[in-house]
């Protein structure tokens, strides 16, 4: 397939008039719709700041590739566009961008469609093809141009492979005559280096890089194997001889990848952005080897290391558990709720009430709620070794009435305990190394953590938490409304951030240490989290000529996600106008919270929006509270935000 087969004429824009980064995203998504290579401009636009979250796609040199891979595209689609101005990407280099590259590209996007994908990108690395492209007028010359550049680069990599092919008959002879039968094949090779890129989506990035350091290898003089982590998995696997026989290792990627194999190897980990603008540096610190000895201990799989504050290091460690947690949360939550709506219906003694209430209830799905955070919160702390005791720790915690708070405490103490067992251990003699992940860590961590548990954070926790549970259950009205607003409008705060997260989290605890009985706090969340969501809904509905088609049409699936209790169907409006609809949302959704406290609402399910409202004691109340909330944030919303023509 060839690369202008995705590239199609109509969609290219070959005077972009934004000025901004957001508009110039827009603009080019405005393309996508109009030619209907899109179904979801609202949807497709979260996945692309999604992605520019993460790292900008900026890469620099004068480029950007914002991309995306979602059920919102309908066609595998790569929209080109020129700017005279230039535009701040945010790019690595600090430069703006002149030329652009919007990738689209759909769930189910063929073998074929991402190896063209992957071949635009390596052509982008090109300075002096992106300098003709920036002299081009109309699109039929941009098509041309890529033709032509594409059927070059087709021919000499069909040159290069029949070299390499060749080269490689030569290697494994000179390798056979040289190795001895009794230690295997030759030793490392100062003159070759191994390499693994890798991005978050697997289109674009992940191939610069790749391609990137070939050249400069190639350039070098040095002999490269690079292994991609694309959109079609891992490509070009490095195998054990390749790996043993590197002078280093190199791993540009933003995100994880299998790092075992590089036991005892010096290997260097960096952004994938790193492996396409700074691929020399990388290759001569890969060959020097001066990079760090990587130690897996036991451990799978690990991540482009991140500089980042201690602050920033502990809430990563806490999602994890807590997004490991979530489905036996959200599973165990509605088969619980069904069963308490068959309770209402049949009695305790129904065979289904029963069943229900086994699978997902203390005994099933929930029993695993506390242990699954405490040991993933573990494993993002101490790689794979601290897993068993941090979920034994949970164990522990759920068993000595400590709960919630409990779980997460047994969570970060075996994560570091496991952290000061290695550098215990680092005197030991190196024939003893095998026997640490499998012997050492395991037993030597399982001991301290469980004694530290028993004697000192079971019993405190279990004070903290049995007193808070007490307070909650005892707090007057007018404190109960309180705590309600605050927990409802950190829901619409960051609608899935750390503020959301924690609010659901709280309430998580809550809801679990009191036995699943004490809804109330599960019910200013949930009401506080249905809030966003079905406020753009009313507002794209009562205000319509103040938001685009695409928007309408987006705010009608929000009715859907609203009542489902998804809060995030909210935030491609608030990317897109932060100040007024977080400010509405936040509002309103404190409002909802502090209703349901007010009218004394306990919903026993953590999860389940509207389908979940009819197992609260006061049902009518319930969904009263949420309209009010969405009413409240959707007309102020409405009123607040300047009409389409005025923008």
């Amino acid at each position: 397939m060839k690369i202008t087969d995705l590239m199609i004429q109509e969609t290219m824009i070959m005077d972009l008039k934004a000025v901004t980064k957001e508009a110039a995203i827009d603009e080019l998504i405005a393309s996508l719709a109009a030619s209907r290579r899109i179904n979801d401009p609202v949807l497709f636009k979260e996945m692309i700041l999604k992605r520019e979250a993460e790292s900008s796609t900026g890469i620099g040199g004068g480029i950007a590739i914002p991309h995306a891979k979602t059920k919102a595209v309908n066609e595998p689609t790569v929209v080109f566009a020129k700017s005279r101005q230039g535009v701040d990407f945010e790019a690595l280099d600090g430069e703006a961008a002149y030329v652009f590259f919007m990738i689209a590209a759909p769930e189910g996007a063929g073998n074929t469609h991402l190896r063209t994908l992957a071949a635009l990108s390596r052509l982008l690395i090109d300075a002096e093809f992106i300098g003709q492209l920036m002299n081009t007028n109309t699109p039929g010359e941009v098509t041309a141009l890529f033709d032509s550049k594409q059927a070059v680069e087709e021919a000499a990599k069909a040159e290069r492979e029949a070299a390499q092919k060749e080269a490689e008959k030569h290697q494994e002879s000179d390798m056979t005559s040289q190795s001895d039968p009794m230690k295997g094949p030759a030793g490392t090779s100062e003159d070759f280096v191994v390499a693994v890129t890798a991005c978050p989506t697997g289109i674009a990035h992940t191939f610069m890089a790749e391609d990137a350091l070939k050249k400069k290898a190639q350039e070098m003089g040095v002999e490269i194997r690079v292994e991609t982590n694309g959109s079609e998995g891992a490509q070009n696997v490095l195998t054990e001889e390749e790996i043993r026989r590197a002078a280093g290792v190199i791993i540009a990627a933003d995100k994880n990848v299998e790092m075992a194999r590089f036991n005892g190897k010096p290997v260097l980990q960096r952004p994938v952005s790193d492996g396409i603008r700074k691929s020399e540096e990388l290759i001569r610190k890969a060959m020097s080897g001066h990079a760090p000895i990587y130690r897996s201990e036991g451990g799978g799989e690990s991540q482009a290391k991140e500089k980042g504050s201690i602050g920033t290091k502990v809430y990563k460690d806490l999602m994890n558990g807590i997004s490991h947690m979530l489905p036996f949360v959200v599973g165990g939550g509605i088969l619980l709720a069904v069963s308490f709506l068959i309770e209402q219906l049949a009695g305790e003694h129904h065979p289904l009430f029963q069943l229900l209430q086994t699978i997902g209830g203390g005994d099933g799905a929930f029993h695993f709620l506390i242990p699954v955070l405490a040991g993933f919160i573990a494993l993002s702390i101490g790689d794979r070794p601290a897993l068993m005791p941090g979920m034994v720790g949970g164990l522990m915690a759920l068993n000595s009435n400590s709960g919630f708070l409990g779980g997460l405490a047994a969570g970060f103490l075996a994560g570091y305990v496991v952290i000061l067992l290695r550098k215990a251990f680092a005197g030991l003699p190196k024939a003893l190394d095998g026997l640490k992940p499998i012997l050492l860590y395991p037993v030597v961590g399982l001991l301290v953590t469980g004694t530290i548990m028993f004697y000192l954070f079971d019993p405190f926790f279990s004070w903290i938490n049995l007193g808070l549970i007490d307070i909650l259950n005892n707090l007057g009205t007018g404190n109960a409304v309180i705590l309600g607003l605050i927990l409802g409008g950190m829901m619409s705060i960051d609608m899935g951030g750390p503020f959301n997260k924690a609010a659901y989290a709280f309430a998580i605890g809550v809801f679990t240490s009191s036995g699943n009985t004490n809804g109330a706090m599960m019910a200013a969340v949930m009401a506080g989290g249905m809030v966003p969501p079905l406020a753009i809904a009313l507002a794209t509905t009562f205000f319509k000529h103040k938001f685009t088609e695409q928007e309408r049409k987006s705010g009608v699936t929000n009715y859907v996600m609203g009542l489902s209790f998804i809060t995030e169907g909210a935030i491609p409006f608030a990317a897109a106008d932060p100040l007024r609809v977080l400010t509405s949302c936040i509002l309103g959704s404190a409002v909802a919270g502090g209703l349901t406290q007010l009218w004394s609402i306990n919903v026993p399910a953590p999860h389940g929006g509207i389908f979940v409202a009819a197992l609260a004691n006061h049902a009518l109340l319930f969904l009263l509270a949420v309209l009010i909330g969405a009413v409240i944030s959707g007309m102020l919303l409405g009123l607040w935000k300047k009409p389409l023509e005025r923008n």
